[in-house]
């Protein structure tokens, strides 16, 4: 397996697409697979290196790096099965210097058009924003891609791929065993990098109105970045000095620490792939308020494991709701219990899984040939029904559909890819009937078989 990223889990400036690819090629190899990353390289770092039995190759600076990879790729063309080619703005454009069976997916965390605008010159943003797009859309054709959450795969459509776009959500660390005592004072903890896009600063405005409203009101910031000068200065200039704390960067004990004893966590970030902050903190039991952004309006069921705002204008407000709604103790407990629940859907073993079908789906159209959209698309239905002993329920599966026994003993299987009308078929071709069948909101692709279909979904044996 070659795996294509910009930076390895020991840059500097590694992250969470750095985290996500990690997990899962740490799996991978404990399973028996060879794994190779094309990277680049940092300040100080080795050109070749060893991590969790992963082989690193490291060449090229933010940019230069895509020219290293090119001419690595040429001369090593046939020494992969598969390639996982990960866009962080720019691809690597791997199918120009592959052989075309080799089955190619390309990886993607988010859209990055708005960020060009951003950050970058007028006229560099504008080839960023046509390499990422059009010219994408050309070297990739329509093989598979990736996308981590539901609002990228939209992202994605918006700009035009039409090819196959599996959800393949982030895991999670482990779920603690039991959750502490929170603060004695209302406390928000946000885990956060201190960069542009995150907008502490919309937050640092927000908290302060709603310290006015919430007495002895605290909020601990765990992370750091280019940013934490001018928020720090922000923070004084607001007259927050007593009340927020800048941790700076601490190791997981410390960090979880503060996070277990958080009544909230709260987000204005402007977009993100995913929000891995607020499933960590959902980890330990603490809801989150959050901007209804792309990949943060993924992270959180609104209502039940946090609440969604639709303008910052708002945030102030919904920030002292929040508080007053999980001022009662069995209320707390109860959203409290529903984080956990949550979390617990997202595991590197089941992305790893997911991950690994989608390249083997990929494979199979490759080998098979055809239109890939023919045998895709975005719709993705749930089947529950009892099994007979003589069906043969893998006839029908694909490699990236999800199954999981019920505690009522019924099976569940998350189809992937295929509507309630061709489930219904496939049900059919294994002779079972009365499958009960319905078409899965974007929480309940996230979330997998394990999690849906709640007794509270039925009655007297009919979906609500």
């Amino acid at each position: 397996m070659l795996v294509l990223n910009w930076r390895d889990i020991k840059h500097s400036q590694a992250g969470g697409a750095e985290q996500y690819m990690h997990e899962i090629s740490r799996i991978w190899v404990r399973n028996g697979v060879r794994v190779t990353w094309y990277t680049g390289r940092d300040t100080d770092q080795a050109a070749e290196d060893v991590i969790d039995g992963i082989r690193i190759v490291r060449g090229g600076g933010p940019l230069s790096l895509y020219g290293h990879t090119a001419f690595r790729l040429l001369r090593t063309s046939d020494e992969f099965d598969a390639v996982v080619d990960c866009q962080n703005g720019i691809p690597f454009f791997s199918p120009l210097f592959l052989q075309k069976a080799v089955p190619i997916v390309q990886l993607v965390h988010h859209v990055h058009q708005e960020q060009f605008r951003t950050r970058f010159s007028p006229w560099l943003a504008a080839v960023g924003r046509f390499l990422e797009s059009s010219g994408a859309k050309v070297v990739y054709g329509t093989r598979s891609l990736v996308a981590v959450s539901p609002s990228t795969r939209l992202e994605l459509r918006k700009l035009g791929f039409n090819g196959p776009i599996h959800v393949v959500p982030n895991g999670g660390s482990e779920i603690p065993r039991s959750v502490a005592a929170r603060a004695s004072e209302p406390t928000i903890a946000v885990v956060s990098r201190l960069v542009p896009h995150k907008r502490l600063d919309l937050l640092l405005g927000r908290f302060a109105v709603a310290a006015r409203s919430v007495p002895m009101l605290r909020m601990d910031i765990v992370g750091d970045g280019p940013e934490r000068a001018r928020l720090r200065q922000l923070a004084m200039d607001l007259g927050l000095d007593d009340t927020v704390t800048f941790h700076g960067y601490q190791p997981n004990e410390v960090r979880d620490a503060l996070l277990s004893r958080a009544w909230l966590t709260a987000s204005t970030s402007a977009a993100e792939g995913w929000g891995c902050s607020v499933i960590e903190a959902a980890a330990w039991g603490v809801p989150c308020v959050a901007l209804r952004v792309p990949g943060i309006r993924d992270s959180v069921v609104d209502g039940s494991t946090g609440w969604l705002v639709d303008s910052v204008k708002e945030f102030g407000a919904a920030l002292v709701d929040a508080f007053t709604t999980i001022s009662d103790p069995n209320t707390a407990r109860d959203i409290s219990s529903e984080c956990r629940e949550w979390a617990r859907c997202f595991t590197w073993e089941r992305t790893t899984e997911l991950l690994t079908g989608v390249l083997v789906e990929e494979r199979k159209l490759r080998h098979e040939g055809g239109d890939p959209r023919a045998h895709h698309s975005d719709l993705s239905t749930m089947v529950r029904f009892k099994l007979p002993a003589e069906a043969d329920l893998g006839a029908i599966l694909r490699p990236t559909d999800e199954v999981a026994l019920t505690d009522d003993g019924l099976v569940s299987v998350l189809m992937k890819g295929r509507d309630e009308f061709e489930a219904r078929s496939a049900m059919k071709g294994i002779s079972i009937a009365g499958a009960e069948v319905r078409h899965t909101s974007p929480h309940t692709l996230l979330a997998g078989p394990r999690h849906t279909f709640a007794s509270a979904d039925f009655v007297d044996g009919q979906l609500r």
